[in-house]
């Protein structure tokens, strides 16, 4: 781009870094008039700093912050084209003047275009188009700084926001594992509050109660809770195999280890490397393979059968049982230092005959997934069913009452809710639980169980309302259809 030729008279406002700091201009020429003939010019509104060689051109260059360069085109050891293509790579924000006698020629207009020059200044030179031409080229530095600065800026933004969604997502994951948990007995709560605090941990967990209590949906809590979570879950349940055969699937085995491995295999541990594995009835296995997964928590090694290596994995082990591990312990069926090393964390799971206030919501969840398996439209149980439901003692615990939700919704026909005829013969008989166990449930001595239970819904119905603002979205928190959430409200005499 050409000098401008403004009117000599007309004064040309320098130019100013943000907070009034002078601008670093560098002027390159190797007659020392012509330098002083610049410094005169521009020295009053700029830090001026001349060089006379290239090489101390360049030396400056790296040394300070130079915002604009200044060069006459002819020079003995380098060119002024040259050298502001040197200037280039060394300060890419810094603009670029060329002096020259010549208007134009091809090499210039060349350096022009591919934006070595981003001026040129033929001479002789007038100050007031030396001025202008270096208050554009430094309004121009300013701007290409601030972009700079902006591109700067909206990376690290863009990455906080990466880091910031990481974070909501894994949070997001987080919640969704531990809210998978359906419970808001008291006893439930606790649980829950365990399973927090030990999913940001890699400690060993043992989980302990009796059968289909949940400990396997726990486990899974636990993982997918964690800093594990993108890592895989692998399970096994201990007395589902024959030793030979579980200690092959825990470990691997080589081709050939035993009649019928014809290829090498690798076992639950390395399956689970940097994950999580679930050792299901960890109490049902025998002395040798105790001391195996010994080794593993303590050492974090592997070998499979038939081989004479080692491996290493990194693996966070969870066990459940619903044995009395400590009583094997004391009577020599379960090694010792293997219990304390599985038990650094132990979540105790209480029976569902402790936590009845966790069955009408368990029913609902069972029967919503029932339905949509089964393409059957249920709205809900009558309350003579759920009245029963809350009544039995469940000795097989949550698992059992999955089991008896299935089984009423296949035999439920054209039935638009499960009433009391649909449940199994012990439910139906099923007595109301003795005061201590009402006690434990939350309940109290003197109303009949029905009644406790009608004040339970409708307590838990009118937080829900006040927590959510809404029917539609207490129904979704207390995990019931809408229209079974209306006729329970209407039933119970509560309004919105």
């Amino acid at each position: 781009m050409c000098a401008p030729r403004p009117d000599a008279l007309q004064p040309i406002e320098p130019a100013r870094r943000p907070g009034g700091a002078l601008y670093e201009i560098l002027a390159v020429d190797t007659d020392p008039a012509n330098l002083e003939s610049l410094e005169r010019a521009l020295g009053a509104d700029y830090r001026i700093h001349r060089a006379a060689r290239a090489a101390d051109a360049l030396a400056l260059l790296e040394q300070l912050e130079i915002a604009l360069v200044i060069a006459d085109e002819g020079a003995p050891s380098m060119s002024g084209l040259a050298l502001l293509e040197r200037a280039r790579e060394l300060r890419p924000l810094a603009m670029r003047v060329l002096v020259s006698r010549e208007a134009a020629h091809g090499a210039l207009n060349r350096s022009v275009n591919e934006c070595v020059v981003h001026h040129w200044l033929e001479k002789p030179w007038e100050p007031n188009a030396l001025k202008l031409i270096v208050r554009r080229s430094l309004d121009a530095h300013s701007l290409a700084a601030r972009n700079q600065q902006l591109a700067v800026e909206l990376v690290a933004e863009n990455e906080r926001l990466r880091a910031e969604n990481a974070e909501l997502r894994r949070d997001a994951a987080r919640r969704s594992a531990i809210d998978g948990m359906i419970g808001r007995s008291p006893a439930m709560q606790r649980v829950l509050e365990l399973v927090e605090k030990v999913a940001d941990t890699d400690s060993s967990v043992l989980i302990c109660g009796e059968p289909g209590t949940g400990k396997a949906r726990v486990a899974r809590a636990i993982h997918y809770a964690g800093a594990r979570r993108e890592r895989p879950f692998a399970a096994q349940n201990c007395a589902a195999l024959p030793d030979a055969l579980l200690e092959s699937e825990l470990f691997g085995h080589r081709s050939g280890a035993f009649t019928g491995a014809r290829s090498d295999k690798a076992g639950l541990f390395e399956r689970a490397d940097g994950g999580t594995a679930f050792l299901e009835q960890i109490g049902e296995t025998h002395p040798g393979m105790q001391v195996r997964l010994l080794r593993v928590l303590q050492q974090g090694e592997i070998r499979r059968l038939g081989a004479s290596e080692t491996r290493s994995v990194d693996v966070r082990v969870i066990a459940s049982t619903s044995r009395d591990l400590l009583a094997d312990v004391a009577e020599g069926r379960f090694r010792e230092d293997l219990y304390y090393r599985l038990r650094v964390f132990e979540i105790e799971l209480p029976p569902l005959r402790e936590r009845r206030l966790d069955v009408p919501a368990l029913a609902y969840h069972f029967l919503e997934r029932a339905c949509r398996e089964s393409g059957r439209e249920i709205a809900g149980f009558s309350n003579d069913a759920l009245d029963r439901l809350v009544r039995y003692a469940w000795p097989g615990n949550v698992r059992e009452l999955e089991d008896e939700v299935e089984r009423a919704v296949a035999l439920s026909r054209d039935a638009r809710e499960i009433g009391a005829e649909l449940l199994s013969e012990p439910i139906r008989d099923a007595r109301a639980p003795a005061a201590a166990s009402a006690r434990g449930a939350g309940e109290s001595d003197g109303p009949r169980l029905s009644e406790a239970v009608d004040s339970l819904k409708r307590r838990l119905i009118a937080e829900a309302i006040e927590q959510t603002g809404s029917k539609t979205g207490a129904s979704e928190k207390l995990g019931i259809p809408r229209q079974s959430l209306q006729k329970m409200m209407k039933r119970l005499g509560l309004q919105p």
